[in-house]
């Protein structure tokens, strides 16, 4: 991939990185608000396991878009790294980590997603439990899915702490951009512990939030429909 981009000027890997987001949003928003919000009825194990049956095919739907988000972020992470690298190797080094970190945990927490499918598939070795017994199973694993979804989160938040860095440090972009995305994590990581230690408090979490989603759509609208500025020197080659 280093050799293919390696000709590319960065306003052409900023277009691209701005392509892999787009996709991200678009197949995150997807599987969150059309597939779980109107298939999952978190208080009713029963409902939720008719709806999957009888929406399967969007339930499936679903667990590709997720697929299709984690590779587009794993993707995004390695062409920020191709485009900003330049500024800082470690701290873009550091940003790859934790976007390799969250992309490998997210993969697997998608076991968790289709075990649903299996255990409503019918199969013969599935007849040892009631009807009942197979949707509490449903639900706990929709529960693990739901979790380790937030645990993948720690490092989705946390990767933007450096890209907001190199993204201030950079020149390309509006040093705003850069402010917006370092603050981004404060938020994402303050809603994750609420929801581990205080779920009944969520509400005041709801700000934070909201940066992160502000930070993260207006670094892809810059990306894909903005120039990059001329770079301006680093403080190393000031110095």
């Amino acid at each position: 991939m280093t050799n293919y981009f390696k000709d590319i000027s960065p306003k052409k890997i900023a277009k691209i990185a701005g392509l892999f987001y787009l996709v991200n949003i678009i197949t995150g928003l997807f599987s969150e608000i059309f597939v779980r919000f109107n298939i999952i009825v978190w208080e009713n194990a029963t409902a939720t396991a008719q709806n999957i049956i009888t929406s399967q095919l969007l339930f499936r739907a679903g667990i590709i878009s997720d697929l299709l988000m984690t590779t587009s972020f794993l993707l995004m992470g390695l062409t920020f790294y191709l485009l900003l690298k330049q500024v800082n190797k470690n701290v873009a080094l550091a940003m790859l980590l934790f976007n390799i970190i969250g992309v490998s945990i997210m993969a697997l927490n998608l076991l968790n997603q289709f075990a649903p499918i299996i255990l409503l598939s019918g199969a013969d070795f599935l007849k040892v439990f009631s009807a009942d017994q197979l949707n509490a199973l449903v639900m706990l694993f929709l529960n693990l899915h739901k979790y380790g979804y937030m645990i993948a989160a720690i490092s989705f938040s946390t990767y933007l702490l450096p890209l907001g860095y190199l993204v201030y440090k950079s020149g390309y972009f509006p040093k705003f951009l850069g402010i917006l995305l370092m603050v981004a994590p404060l938020g994402g990581l303050i809603d994750l512990f609420i929801q581990f230690m205080f779920p009944k408090y969520l509400a005041i979490t709801y700000p934070g939030y909201a940066i992160a989603v502000v930070a993260e759509f207006s670094f892809c609208f810059w990306l894909l429909f903005k120039k990059l500025k001329d770079q301006q020197p680093t403080l190393a080659e000031v110095s």
